[in-house]
């Protein structure tokens, strides 16, 4: 709720709680909503801006204005629950807007660089990725098993042994003929090894 002078435009607004008819409110709600108002602002600026929390709150003593007839101790809890549901309810309606990844098309935007890769880079590691596929494809059946436990999977060398039934030194072996398969597959400018170790 604003301390500004309520407007009979702003929904909400103290004048609008007093004088609605729909809602035929009491003058003890009226006057409960007077002496919490800034409790519940207080509250909700812990959690959001002073324009925001001023607007939530204001939204929140609308909701409360269902219970009106509750006693006051109620009304109380009721209003900092209504007040909680209706910070998630922004902050829900904040993430399914994708408010925090908003950017503005002002000029001094146009001129931010692209974080994606131009198309001729994304074309040569789409290349690249393919090449590596088919090479990876192309090993013996044993010695793909073997790369793939380790380099995907994740399996260190004696868990790869244990798994496919072979000594620690034949995982070494199958480990060190599928890197150097896949690097004869990379081309000469792909960054050295291309991560292949």
């Amino acid at each position: 709720m604003s301390s500004v002078a309520p407007n009979a435009r702003d929904p909400g607004s103290l004048q609008e709680i007093e004088t609605t008819d729909e809602y035929e409110t009491s003058p003890g709600f009226v006057a409960f909503v007077r002496d919490h108002q800034e409790a519940l602002i207080a509250f909700l600026r812990k959690r959001a801006n002073e324009e925001d929390a001023r607007d939530m709150a204001q939204e929140a003593m609308v909701r409360l204005m269902r219970y009106r007839n509750q006693p006051h101790a109620q009304l109380r809890a009721l209003m900092y629950r209504i007040a909680l549901n209706v910070f998630n309810d922004r902050g829900r309606r904040g993430q399914s807007h994708h408010v925090a990844v908003h950017v503005s098309f002002d000029d001094d935007m146009l001129t931010l660089p692209s974080t994606e890769l131009a198309h001729d880079e994304r074309i040569d590691n789409e290349q690249t990725l393919a090449r590596v596929r088919d090479a990876i494809l192309r090993l013996p059946p044993r010695c793909r098993q073997v790369y793939l436990l380790n380099r995907i999977e994740g399996m260190r060398y004696a868990e790869v042994a244990r798994h496919c039934g072979i000594s620690v030194k034949a995982v070494e072996k199958h480990i060190g003929k599928a890197l150097q398969v896949l690097r004869d597959c990379l081309p000469q400018d792909a960054g050295g090894n291309g991560g292949l170790r």
